[in-house]
Order: C-alpha cells, then structure tokens, then sequence
C-alpha cells in the first residue's frame, strides 16, 4: 500500500509540474480559460499522474515476462487514456483525431520503452563490470 501511495504522489507531482507549464504557457500566450476547463484539465492530469505513476508496479510482478507485462501495460494505458482524454476534449470524438493520436501515443510509448530498455542495460553492464573487478 505504501509502494502505491509513494508512486501516486510522484504521479499528482509530475500531473502538478506540467499543469503548471501549460498553465505558464496559457498565461505569457494570453490565453483566457475558464476556472472551470483548467480544473477539468488539472483533474485529468493528475488520473493520468497517478495512473502512471501506479501502473509502472506492473513490471515489478516477477512472475511475469517483460512482453507480457509491456503488453498489459499498453493495453490498460489506452483505456485509461483514451476515454478520459475524449471526455475531457483532449482529442476530438472523429476517426481521424483519434488515429493520429493512437499513432502518436504508441510512437512516444515506444521511445518511453526504449530508452527505459536502454538506460537497463546500461545501468546492467555498469554493474557487472564492478562486480568483474
């Protein structure tokens, strides 16, 4: 329990952060919204936040392969992503809106994947090599 409170608040942190920016953005841009479309925004980053922020426990059950656990996480991100993300007005309900940001979620998940894949491997060698010494 403690595990998942810890990564729900680093997810409402970083859910925060980037309000934050966007909102800074909105502002030097003079950009007007009402109080009630930024707490709707905010109240969709932090789901995402703590989503995220929780979902990541998936790759620590080590019963399961890396395939199997990625596979799972995918899956849940887009149904947790993609129903708030319509709800909220982050992507119009049409086809074309929707494919072009499926296409881009999978690419940015995809980096997300393979530099996480990356820095393992690396943090892998690192420590191997000190234990060869």
């Amino acid at each position: 329990m403690f595990e998942f409170l810890k990564r729900s608040s680093v997810g409402v942190s970083i859910a925060g952060i980037l309000t934050f920016i966007a909102l800074t953005v909105m502002m030097l841009n003079d950009v007007e919204a009402s109080v009630s479309q930024i707490w709707l925004n905010m109240l969709g980053s932090i789901v995402i936040g703590i989503y995220f922020g929780t979902a990541s426990m998936l790759f620590d059950i080590e019963s399961w392969s890396l395939l199997k656990a990625t596979s799972i996480h995918f899956v849940l991100s887009l149904f947790v992503y993609y129903p708030l993300a319509v709800y909220i007005g982050w992507i119009p309900l049409a086809a074309v809106p929707i494919i072009l940001s499926f296409v881009t979620f999978t690419i940015i998940y995809c980096l997300f994947w393979f530099g996480t894949r990356l820095y393992l491997r690396k943090m892998e060698r690192s420590i191997n090599a000190s234990i060869r010494k």
